[in-house]
């Protein structure tokens, strides 16, 4: 079916002019979103993919992969982004950075425009768990590669590293320090890494015997930024169990408690120690150095995508891979008594 074709077959099921599905495809800001919807939902249906790039289509593949991070902000996927980087330089290819926001409306609008420019293949740290929406660019002939998380099929390679472990790491350094009341502040928990860092916590909490209802103060911030970390700081200190240290579920979480706990006057780690997760690069340069869980996000980005070009060139020799990386435990002076 030639491509003006499809067009004429979307047209036909959503109802509408071939203009209108021209604007839907060009210029979606202009039609109303219940026309959006019948002529997504016919596209979907007959398995239409407009046409990015004439070149790219008569060359078969294109010479670009795409990276779709949660928060491009976050130095954490800055340092993933590199090892993507510097690989796909390697291979020939250049990198189209996506940033999701957390949102999985942003990350679908990139997924489809990444399909449409025909790319070779997307690295992704998906919003949300069910990942079985990625079987379709798999469908298409795009290789597909968890980045930052742990794959549940065995025909979709994965890189991670072990967040229950680096829960259960934090969590248990700051109860050898003597706390029995800790703060867990993380983003919502549908995002996997959040859920899994917390499942740590809670380990950590059972092999000490204490029960999480007494000793853990669980705080979910709207995303993990800086900004949300100091928001949450009045929740922390309002809170009826008065924790005494802060586990945050990554470093800009950790930056943002820090410096509202900072303004109150309140001691690091005196009065409220604090963890948190990634070391990135500035956590060790903080007045008061943070403590945090390392990891090797240089090595996450790169094996990512040399995993990514093994499967998209060598079809028929690739074997599907499901890496994982152990956290380490990096103690500063944010939580040591």
């Amino acid at each position: 079916m030639s491509s003006t074709s499809s067009i004429r077959e979307v047209a036909r099921r959503a109802g509408v002019s071939l203009g209108t599905v021209s604007n839907v495809l060009n210029r979606p800001e202009i039609v109303a979103e219940e026309t959006r919807r019948k002529v997504q939902l016919a596209i979907e249906e007959i398995g239409f993919v407009p046409n990015g790039s004439a070149r790219q289509l008569r060359a078969g593949r294109s010479q670009h992969i795409g990276l779709v991070v949660l928060d491009v902000a976050n130095p954490f996927f800055t340092e993933v982004a590199r090892g993507v980087e510097d690989m796909a330089n390697e291979a020939g290819y250049v990198v189209i950075l996506c940033n999701s926001d957390d949102s999985l409306e942003k990350e679908e609008h990139y997924l489809r425009v990444l399909e449409e420019q025909r790319t070779l293949g997307v690295l992704i740290t998906p919003v949300q768990n069910d990942v079985g929406y990625l079987q379709r660019l798999r469908q298409r002939g795009i290789g597909v590669v968890l980045l930052d998380r742990p794959s549940r099929s065995k025909d979709l390679c994965s890189v991670s590293v072990d967040d229950v472990r680096g829960g259960e790491l934090a969590t248990l350094h700051l109860l050898e320090q003597g706390h029995t009341c800790i703060a867990f502040v993380h983003g919502p928990l549908s995002i996997r890494q959040c859920s899994d860092r917390r499942r740590g916590v809670l380990h950590a909490l059972k092999a000490f015997n204490l029960d999480p209802e007494q000793a853990l103060v669980d705080i979910t911030t709207m995303a993990q930024s800086a900004s949300e970390g100091e928001a949450s700081v009045e929740t922390l200190l309002n809170s009826a169990k008065k924790p005494t240290a802060a586990f945050c579920a990554n470093d800009l979480l950790a930056l943002g408690v820090m410096r509202g706990l900072m303004k109150r006057g309140i001691s690091i780690p005196g009065d409220i120690a604090l963890v948190g997760y990634d070391d990135v690069e500035f956590a060790s340069v903080l007045a008061t150095p943070l403590t945090s869980i390392r990891q090797p996000k240089y090595e996450l980005g790169h094996a990512a995508a040399e995993l990514l070009f093994d499967e998209t060139v060598s079809l028929t020799t690739h074997q599907h891979k499901h890496i994982v990386y152990q956290p380490e435990l990096v103690v500063r002076a944010s939580s040591r008594s």
